[in-house]
């Protein structure tokens, strides 16, 4: 195997183990809930076939999912996530400029349009998710502020993560 699927396969391991064993027990004022495993979903190379990418968001969801004993939630938004990725990500990420991005992150990107990627998709990752697991738009003002203090936390978070565990990638 290539050293892009170890990475892939070791992101994967670290950020849903961090997610089960730590952050899963973590809520900030009951509104904010850490969900920094998403990252994995959101740094898959931008050469994923459109299925695969679908399936393993799905699959990245229910190991989640089982872990915590969920119905589904987090397999629901993670592929919601995956399909909204396939659709906006060039957009979001390269504003339409001719760059090729291998794996999305601060360092391959510019920074602005990372962090912007990584806010639109992390919204909508936890409105989905928010939204199903308080049934419905009943709770709007919870599910608002949930999705924005979750949204923040994670961006957060994941920059964190982007600047300790991603290489800035030199050109050659």
């Amino acid at each position: 195997m290539n050293r892009l699927i170890w990475r892939n396969i070791g992101r994967f391991l670290l950020l849903t183990l961090l997610q089960v064993l730590v952050l899963n027990h973590v809520y900030l004022g009951g509104y904010v809930m850490p969900m920094l495993y998403v990252l994995f979903i959101l740094m898959l190379p931008t050469n994923t076939p459109r299925l695969a990418m679908l399936l393993i968001a799905f699959a990245t969801g229910l190991v989640v999912d089982v872990s915590g004993n969920m119905l589904g939630f987090h397999a629901l938004a993670c592929t919601v996530v995956a399909m909204l990725r396939i659709l906006f990500a060039d957009r979001i990420l390269t504003r339409r400029e001719p760059i090729v991005v291998e794996t999305p992150s601060i360092h391959s990107v510019t920074p602005q349009y990372f962090i912007s990627y990584l806010v639109l998709l992390l919204a909508a990752f936890y409105l989905v998710f928010f939204t199903v697991e308080l049934f419905g738009f009943r709770s709007i003002g919870a599910v608002l502020t949930a999705t924005v203090g979750s949204t923040l936390a994670t961006t957060l978070l994941a920059v964190l993560y982007q600047f300790i565990f991603t290489k800035k990638e030199t050109t050659v």
